[in-house]
């Protein structure tokens, strides 16, 4: 991935010694190709994308297909807005990044002044004591290739990538078109597995046996290995780029799969991605299910993103992350979307503009989107949208304790617990900690509280009562019921 034109197919047409670049219109890619070169110590395929978005894109179908980013910078030009863009998405993917400085031939390459201007990137060059590996190579005239491809062996070494070749294939969809002569052509990525001629393949709502596998270099080939991409001929439509496929045994399972995904796909067809909201938060965190709040972050200048980014990042969070995975100056985009929707984020936008085009594709992948024209109100949506996130603050008070003098079996009801109130009050809404000896023997809800024959809500210091707890309780007469009430007070930011 990197900017445009600075020589990502050119870089790749070096490595696979084919003319790539001249068959694409313009020398910019037009469709995602996979190739792969084949080296005395393993095999890397190579993913060219055109654009990020693509690579976004699959992520968000939930296709994980790259190992790791080879980020393509310039020499001459050095870092530019696509390239950071490349590395946010690169960095919010999770994958490492591998850095290529292109075009160190020409006269006015300068690789320091990139290195330079990737530090603030959180990309610091081995050189300079970093992490990141970053390769000075030459598209033009092979120089650095080799060394490229030996970091990138070992980047997998490191990794562990592995691959068990003996199980039934499976693998990713990276692109799929439908031809007149040839009719549904898909390229697949193998992952686990050897792909062969005449198996049978689900792949999402579809399914078919492979009429042919055609290579990267346009020869057919009966059997592809992990890692090998491949044109598929036999599937019996154009499966979507993202989906994962499976080689199954028999047409009776191929049927059942298909039918059942069929159903589901019909079922999700009435409903957008379910993807984060700042009206959701709350919900969400009360469910366990957040404790991170993503921002895509567009704005009209760059005074305005530094005086946003240092208003949010001023606010005290109280230990709930707020991670802005890409910022930048300039209208929303479609790749904004595909970056928020693959990365469950919110897009927040200031002084900016959104093209109809971008508008339709957030509410298909159903990204919340706000655009704010003040920088208060801005902030105080994030504010309130977090302050849902944060863990309450449990205060707990002790109502009173009672003595177990003896235990009941009522039918229907279970164990009840024949008591004297010896502190304070038990209350029927207040949580029930039951204390044996010097330790705690549980902690449970009262599910029944009775003064006599009559059910109460509160049974005062010196009185009898039956009290039924909830749930299974080991319970025996001497123990000692707690009555506590908890609370729980939402905590704001500071």
């Amino acid at each position: 991935m990197g900017h445009v034109d600075h020589g990502k197919t050119s870089l790749l047409d070096s490595i696979r010694e084919a003319k790539v670049a001249e068959k694409e219109t313009g020398g910019i890619t037009q469709h995602i190709g996979a190739y792969e070169v084949v080296l005395a110590k393993g095999r890397v395929t190579f993913l060219d994308t055109p654009g990020h978005e693509a690579f976004t894109a699959l992520r968000a179908r939930g296709a994980n297909v790259t190992d790791v980013v080879v980020l393509v910078v310039a020499a001459d030009d050095g870092v530019m807005p696509q390239t950071v863009e490349a590395i946010d998405h690169a960095k919010a993917a999770g994958v490492p990044i591998v850095v290529a400085i292109n075009k160190i031939d020409r006269p006015e390459a300068n690789p320091q002044k990139v290195m330079q201007q990737l530090a603030p990137h959180e990309l610091m060059s081995e050189e300079w004591g970093g992490k990141t590996i970053m390769v000075p190579v030459s598209a033009k005239t092979g120089q650095g290739i080799d060394r490229l491809l030996e970091m990138l062996l070992l980047e997998a070494e490191l990794l562990e990538l592995k691959a068990d070749p003996t199980r039934p294939a499976q693998g990713t969809v990276i692109e799929a078109r439908l031809t007149k002569d040839r009719g549904p052509i898909s390229t697949l990525l193998v992952q686990q597995g050897i792909l062969r001629v005449g198996d049978l393949v689900v792949v999402g709502t579809l399914s078919g046996r492979i009429r042919a596998l055609v290579n990267d270099r346009g020869h057919r080939v009966k059997e592809a290995a992990p890692s090998s991409a491949v044109e598929v001929l036999g599937l019996a439509g154009v499966p979507r780029a993202g989906n994962r496929f499976f080689v199954v045994p028999d047409d009776k399972l191929a049927r059942s799969l298909v039918a059942q995904r069929q159903e589901r796909a019909a079922n999700r067809a009435v409903a957008a991605p379910k993807r984060i909201t700042l009206d959701e938060l709350h919900q969400r965190i009360t469910e366990g299910k957040l404790k991170e709040l993503k921002l895509v972050l567009k704005v009209d200048v760059q005074g305005s993103l530094e005086a946003i980014t240092h208003s949010l990042s001023s606010l005290d969070t109280h230990g709930v992350k707020l991670s802005f995975i890409h910022t930048g100056v300039g209208d929303l985009s479609e790749s904004d979307v595909m970056l928020a929707a693959a990365s469950d984020a919110v897009i927040i936008g200031f002084h900016v503009g959104m093209d109809p085009r971008v508008q339709v594709a957030a509410i298909a992948e159903g990204v919340d989107v706000r655009v704010f024209q003040i920088i208060y109100e801005l902030v105080h949506s994030i504010q309130s949208a977090i302050e849902g996130l944060l863990e309450p603050k449990i205060e707990e008070t002790l109502l009173g304790r009672a003595e177990v003098k003896r235990l009941f079996q009522i039918s229907k009801v279970g164990i009840v617990a024949g008591c004297v109130v010896t502190k304070g009050t038990i209350r029927r809404d207040a949580t029930v900690r039951i204390i044996r000896g010097a330790g705690r023997v549980g902690e449970v809800s009262i599910a029944g509280l009775k003064r006599v024959k009559d059910d109460v809500r509160e049974i005062s210091e010196g009185l009898e009562c039956g009290i039924a707890l909830q749930g299974q309780v080991d319970l025996q007469a001497g123990d000692i019921l707690e009555a506590w009430e908890i609370k729980k007070i939402a905590r704001k930011l500071t």
